[in-house]
């Protein structure tokens, strides 16, 4: 029965963040129980850590899942591996009935923050986490918007070199066209735009985020900055690393003529700045890949909220 509990679950993907991922349901799952780890490295360390704690392998990919007698139970997949692999992946899962949780850019199902918009998505066969600087910047324009409209925003996610695996370096196009388009349908934002930084310094840096919004200048700078401070605070409960850097900043600037609302522009906008840190757990990756466990953590807080869901049901 995929439905018993805690529910079995599947890692597809035995690099850096399914590895992670791994760990965090073997430490942390109260609704969810790892099942399989799933890779096409034999050689790879997380097979062969997975191996070591006693979870059930496969070096064949996804075919090597199906058919293992261990999927039977299985009800969710995370899928930590690449956009362009993914859609083989949800169409073959979706064909077995078990939801499919996305850490790529593939974007195949709705985009899905946890603390934006998972409870309009708890049916969906198939989430996706948008992108790690997606997962840290999408709330806080969801926050701003919350208080007055966003009429353009602008995230910049900086993250460490040697936090920037194959997978990642080999979907920058996908993330910053998913995260862009993230920012205006879960975010609330009438423009979006993502940029990534990779960051050679030595010692590796945290990560970090800037999220730009331009709003409307009679704007309420006090009930902004309570809302972003609030939704900060919803994030660090599922990703205790994640913290404001200093408090919000408010600028007046001219108000650029591409933004302006319903055709009208104004002579004044407000600028509100936001600058966030984001340090990992180091559950196994080291304590500056903030980028990779933040997407991990709200992989894992998303399915911890589906089983809930299922078992009230």
């Amino acid at each position: 029965m995929k439905d018993n509990y805690p529910l079995c679950v599947a890692v597809i993907g035995s690099g850096n963040i399914g590895t992670d991922l791994m760990i965090k349901l073997l430490r942390h799952g109260k609704h969810l129980k790892m099942g399989v780890m799933v890779g096409i490295d034999a050689a790879s360390e997380g097979l062969a850590r997975a191996a070591r704690l006693g979870v059930a392998t496969t070096a064949e990919g996804i075919d090597g899942l199906l058919a293992m007698p261990e999927f039977r139970d299985v009800a969710i997949v995370f899928d930590a591996t690449s956009a362009g692999a993914h859609r083989r992946h949800a169409e073959l899962l979706g064909a077995h009935g078990v939801t499919v949780i996305d850490l790529t850019p593939a974007a195949i199902g709705p985009f899905v923050v946890p603390v934006v918009n998972l409870s309009e998505h708890l049916d969906a066969p198939n989430l996706n986490m948008v992108t790690c600087g997606g997962q840290a910047t999408i709330p806080v324009v969801r926050a701003v918007s919350k208080v007055t409209p966003v009429h353009y925003a602008e995230i910049v996610a900086s993250i460490s070199s040697r936090s920037a695996g194959p997978g990642t370096r080999a979907n920058i196009d996908e993330f910053t066209e998913t995260t862009s388009r993230a920012i205006e349908s879960v975010g609330g934002a009438a423009i979006g735009k993502a940029i990534i930084v990779l960051n050679p310094a030595e010692p590796p840096l945290m990560m970090r985020d800037t999220v730009y919004c331009l709003v409307d200048d009679a704007a309420d700078r006090g009930r902004i900055e309570a809302s972003v401070e609030a939704m900060v605070r919803d994030v660090a409960a599922y990703v205790p690393g994640y913290r404001l850097k200093q408090a919000v900043q408010f600028d007046r600037i001219a108000f650029p003529a591409q933004f302006a609302p319903g055709g009208d522009r104004p002579a004044q906008g407000l600028k509100v700045s936001v600058f966030l840190e984001v340090e990992g757990a180091a559950h196994y990756l080291p304590s500056y890949a903030g980028n990779l466990d933040i997407m991990t953590s709200a992989a894992m807080r998303a399915a911890e909220q589906l089983a809930a869901s299922r078992l009230a049901a």
